[in-house]
């Protein structure tokens, strides 16, 4: 699949939220599944720096041309991982995403095997929203990926499932501080696309009408496994020109499996109504003979708002297997009998035929 997702420049940062969808309009290129990469920054367990390069390096080999990161996974392991396996492709074949709103500090106290979810020691992520926090975040990303210019930028992880009680205060910093910097980074040249990454939609609703927003990341939200609440924010950023971008299509593990749920939902164990839910996909897949993680790849894409869908690949098995289900002819009955069964709502648009976009 290859989209042009239409992202906008701002005549000057104090210009920046104003809407300007008409003026000196460029391009983002992605194509394909996307590789994200938090699993190769140690999420929840070690991977070796070889198994790495190797997942890394295969992609590349089986064309993968869309790698998201932030400073975040692993505290910049993922980034640097990254940019070594980058090294030496050309700039133009391939785009890149990187994350700010957290700064990474030194912590040699912090000597836990899991820190903020990474297998990861001496180091730890504070939330910073600020405008110098941001372009400290951005000029430490570059080196790490061996680049000089970002593809897209996000915000990561602003909303209130978050940050709780603080949110409008989090939320009125990153309208002030945080967003217009982006935006001034995106007038330099050096980012070409702004946008939020989240995994919650009520603040893609509470942003959109407020700050020019290029494109969301938005995780776990709009899957094979639910919808519902993802839909009103995808039409709304459909009819302003956001484009959208799915990650964590198999819920954090729930539909990843080849032929039954996995035991995570939403990077916590799943509940029973959560399981019997997963099992009738799981069902009514296994009897129209069809990969159910192939399904939650492919599905997203049918909404005109969704430009990509990115998938967290840690090993050379899981890079080949993304790949094959990206590329796996399914029948159009399968969609069909998953909307009646009431696990696509009725007003997501579906698969329109027998073959991946």
């Amino acid at each position: 699949m290859t989209t042009d997702a239409a992202c906008s420049e701002s005549r000057a940062e104090h210009e920046a939220g104003a809407a300007s969808h008409g003026i000196a309009a460029s391009r983002v290129r992605i194509v394909g599944p996307g590789f994200g990469t938090a699993p190769v920054g140690n999420l929840y367990a070690e991977v070796g720096d070889d198994e790495a390069q190797m997942a890394l390096d295969r992609a590349l080999q089986l064309g993968v041309r869309y790698f998201d990161s932030a400073p975040f996974y692993g505290h910049g392991l993922a980034e640097r991982r990254l940019g070594r396996a980058l090294a030496g492709v050309p700039r133009d074949s391939f785009t890149v995403s990187t994350k700010v709103g957290r700064r990474i500090e030194s912590d040699p106290a912090q000597r836990s095997p899991i820190s903020d979810g990474f297998a990861v020691r001496g180091s730890r992520a504070v939330f910073d929203y600020s405008r110098d926090g941001v372009r400290r975040s951005f000029e430490s990303s570059l080196p790490r990926l061996g680049v000089d210019r970002v593809d897209i930028l996000f915000l990561h992880d602003i909303g209130r499932l978050t940050h709780g009680d603080r949110h409008p205060q989090m939320l009125q910093q990153a309208l002030d501080e945080a967003l217009p910097a982006m935006a001034g980074l995106r007038a330099q040249g050096v980012v070409r696309a702004i946008g939020i990454g989240v995994n919650e939609v009520e603040v893609c609703m509470e942003l959109m009408p407020r700050f020019d927003l290029d494109c969301i990341m938005l995780a776990g939200r709009y899957t094979l496994f639910e919808q519902a609440a993802a839909l009103p924010i995808l039409d709304e950023a459909h009819h302003r020109g956001v484009k959208v971008i799915v990650a964590a299509p198999y819920n954090s593990g729930l539909l990843g499996e080849p032929h039954a749920p996995g035991k995570t939902y939403d990077y916590a164990p799943a509940g029973a109504d959560t399981l019997k839910r997963a099992h009738e996909i799981y069902t009514i897949c296994n009897e129209e003979g069809v990969d159910v993680g192939a399904a939650a790849l492919q599905f997203p894409l049918a909404h005109p708002a969704v430009c990509a869908v990115v998938a967290g690949m840690r090993n050379v098995m899981e890079v080949e297997s993304t790949i094959a289900r990206s590329s796996q002819r399914l029948p159009a009955r399968v969609w069909r009998r998953l909307q009646a069964a009431g696990i696509i709502d009725a007003a997501a648009p579906m698969p329109a035929v027998d073959a991946p976009r």
